[in-house]
């Protein structure tokens, strides 16, 4: 009987001389090879489990795969044309060639048809009861167990009609987690693994700590390598081949994010001071001492000592600033002074922004411009992934006073975009999920150029703060009370701005100076409103209003030789940023590592307050950890900290310290060694809680890495050789 299924013509007339051979007596048939006397056919009668081909997998349960009469092969199928051609029983009188019997090839096929099987069952899916084939796979997997249905073939029967078997695997139903080890802390095993990864990342980042510390080279995978000065971006980069010992380097990396994210500065200086109450209370736990009670005494001594800090702090100077800037980077009084005349020209509430400078030197420039708490919407519009920012150039804002629910709607505004070739800036009261999935999909297809974001404020604050940034980009807010409709709306009513910085708590946008006249009589009318406020903090807000108008954005373009050094001086420049907006939010204290020093004093004042002596002993650790960061400003200078430390401290006077730069000893306020009380206040307070974490912990888990498998054989591969 002819067998019903679909195949080209060569693989039909196959199938023929397959039937007609079955039905011609072997004695009366024609001899097709020439160089034989008779017609050499083989005919597969019976298969059982006992074939001796069952070895290869003697749990396999053994099933009937493919339907009575469909032949089992398909020699079109270009993986397996050499290999169907050595069991070609029949061949065309015209061609003549030699015939081959299947025991001739049968050790071949059998390892074949194994490594064939097994990626055949890649498309399978586990079930309790047996393993179901996954839909788009099956097809690959039926080509595959066709082909391993050779392997049981019994040589000895050669009778009967053919039959085709595949081994069909059970499937697991049970699903297996990852296994873990557990490192228990009996014998301080666990702990002194733990002390080692925090050691070891901060040996690394304390390197560059100090006016003369010394550089990181990382590597980088795709072009240059990194020279960085910055804690927090070497922190970043460290994963230790220890499982155990690279948690204990995460615990401490949380301390340095952590300062970076609320001053921007001083993580370099919370990693050592992490690793000082580590290491200081590492040797009492071990001693017997309980662990929680130490880290009690430890959690109030550093919130005692930051109201200490805070009475020795005071209020910046503007003469101060280029200060402060120059010690967070590293001495560079060129970076100092042009962050005070950045600050001098937008106010010290202004907003300053840092560019990659297409020439070797340092420019500082003011454009207009305006930067509130509003982030983007969805991270989908982020255009820089390493920076989590949404950055456009030469690009118009769409501004509207209401929620946007329906995609319709900016259908007009949309098209126009990606007829212009112009991004799209988009700041409504909100946007629903069906509008926001429109302009996510577009964005990712890369057919638009958007970003969405809310509104800033609330209520009628909200719609002043959108007629402020209309006024600054020359937009028309969309609202319902003037007769505007959002489906209606063209590309008259956007805005243009030069630039746009979107990231996930604030956006800055910078006008392109077509309308200052607006902006100036924006301002008189907000400064009349101020006048006729009664409130303090309703003129607060006003003035923020007008700082925001009339401040404009400080750009300073930061110029270096190469690509390397111009990422190392960036890291830097931002740094001393940060340092100087903190200072002016918090103040400023004594630098070098001399406040830290002189809060020691007070701990012996702090532990009176105390409960229990224990708890006294965490104070201890406190007062001895607090002397790490200057001893390592001293080691890096070339100097015994030690004796560093002996000498500022004979010395009562608050102010006086050591000037690790040129060697001194002297009054560091006024030789401009000053850090911010908020870069101080953030590293004892970060650094007191992971050590907190660290004392309080006794076992670790973590995962077990299983061992890589071996590559398996290519299915592909005709050569024969296995490659």
């Amino acid at each position: 009987m002819e067998p019903n299924w679909r195949g080209d013509r060569r693989r039909r007339r196959w199938w023929d001389r397959i039937a007609r051979a079955d039905e011609e007596d072997p004695k009366q048939g024609r001899c097709l090879d020439p160089n034989r006397a008779e017609l050499n056919r083989i005919r597969v009668d019976s298969i059982t489990r006992q074939d001796s081909s069952a070895s290869l997998n003697p749990t396999a349960e053994i099933v009937p795969d493919l339907q009575k009469g469909k032949p089992p092969i398909k020699p079109h199928q270009p993986p397996f044309r050499r290999l169907a051609g050595s069991l070609s029983t029949t061949v065309d009188p015209a061609r003549a060639s030699p015939i081959r019997s299947i025991p001739e090839t049968l050790p071949f096929f059998k390892a074949m048809a194994a490594t064939f099987y097994a990626m055949s069952t890649v498309g399978a899916i586990a079930s309790p009861s047996n393993v179901r084939p996954n839909k788009k796979l099956f097809a690959s997997e039926q080509k595959f167990s066709q082909f391993s249905s050779f392997s049981s073939i019994s040589p000895i029967a050669i009778s009967g009609r053919t039959q085709s078997l595949c081994y069909l695997r059970r499937g697991n139903s049970k699903i297996n987690a990852m296994a873990k080890e557990l490192y228990f802390n009996k014998d301080g095993s666990a702990i002194k693994k733990l002390q080692t990864g925090v050691n070891k990342l901060a040996d690394l980042v304390g390197v560059t700590l100090g006016p003369k510390g010394r550089n990181v080279v990382l590597e980088s995978k795709y072009g240059s390598p990194k020279i960085v000065n910055d804690g927090v971006t070497v922190a970043k980069e460290v994963e230790l081949e220890d499982p155990v010992e690279n948690i204990g380097a995460k615990l401490v990396r949380q301390a340095a994010a952590k300062t970076n994210d609320l001053a921007g500065d001083g993580t370099t200086t919370s990693v050592v001071l992490a690793q000082g109450l580590i290491a200081e209370g590492v040797k009492v736990v071990a001693a017997g001492a309980n662990p929680v009670q130490i880290t009690r005494g430890i959690e109030k001594t550093a919130k005692a000592l930051v109201t200490e800090l805070k009475k020795m702090s005071k209020e910046v100077e503007d003469s101060e600033l280029a200060d402060v800037a120059a010690v967070s980077a590293g001495n560079n009084y060129e970076i100092g002074n042009m962050i005070a005349e950045a600050m001098s020209k937008v106010g010290r509430k202004g907003v300053v922004t840092l560019e990659e400078g297409k020439s070797a030197e340092n420019n500082l420039y003011v454009v207009e411009g305006m930067q509130f708490d509003r982030g983007y919407i969805s991270p989908y519009f982020v255009t820089d992934s390493e920076k989590m920012t949404a950055e456009y150039e030469n690009c118009k804002l769409l501004l509207v006073d209401k929620k946007i629910t329906n995609a319709r709607d900016l259908i007009n505004v949309l098209e126009d975009a990606i007829r212009g070739g112009y991004p799209v800036v988009i700041i409504a009261e909100d946007i629903e999920q069906e509008a926001l999935a429109t302009l996510v999909v577009n964005k990712l297809r890369g057919s638009l150029k958007i970003a969405a974001l809310k509104a800033p404020g609330f209520g009628d604050r909200k719609s002043q703060y959108l007629d402020d940034i209309a006024i600054l980009t020359g937009a028309t807010v969309i609202r319902d009370e003037v007769g505007l409709s959002l489906d209606k709306a063209g590309k008259e009513v956007l805005g243009t701005a030069a630039k746009v910085v979107l990231t996930k708590d604030s956006t800055t946008i910078v006008g392109d100076g077509s309308t200052q006249e607006e902006v100036t009589k924006r301002v008189a009318q907000i400064k009349n409103l101020i006048e006729a406020a009664e409130q303090e903090y309703e003129k607060e807000k006003l003035n923020e209003r007008i700082a925001k108008l009339s401040g404009g954005v400080a750009v300073i373009q930061v110029g270096a030789q190469t690509e390397t050094e111009l990422k190392e001086k960036k890291l830097r420049v931002e740094d001393a940023l940060n340092a100087t907006k903190a200072a002016v939010e918090e103040g400023i204290v004594v630098g070098g590592g001399c406040t830290l020093l002189r809060l020691a004093s007070k701990v012996d004042a702090i532990k009176a307050t105390l409960d229990n002596d224990e708890q006294k002993v965490g104070a201890d650790i406190v007062k001895r950890a607090l002397s790490y960061p200057l001893k390592l400003i001293a080691k890096n200078a070339g100097v015994n900290g030690s004796v560093v430390t002996e000498k500022v401290l004979a010395n009562d006077n608050f102010k006086y310290g050591y000037n690790a730069a040129t060697g001194k000893y002297e009054d560091l306020m006024a030789a401009g060694i000053i850090d911010p009380t908020k870069v101080v206040r953030c590293c004892l307070e970060h650094a007191a809680s992971v050590a907190k974490t660290f004392l309080t912990s006794d076992v670790v888990v973590v995962d077990i890495k299983e061992p890589e498998p071996m590559p398996a054989g290519n299915p592909m591969d005709n050569s024969g050789y296995g490659y």
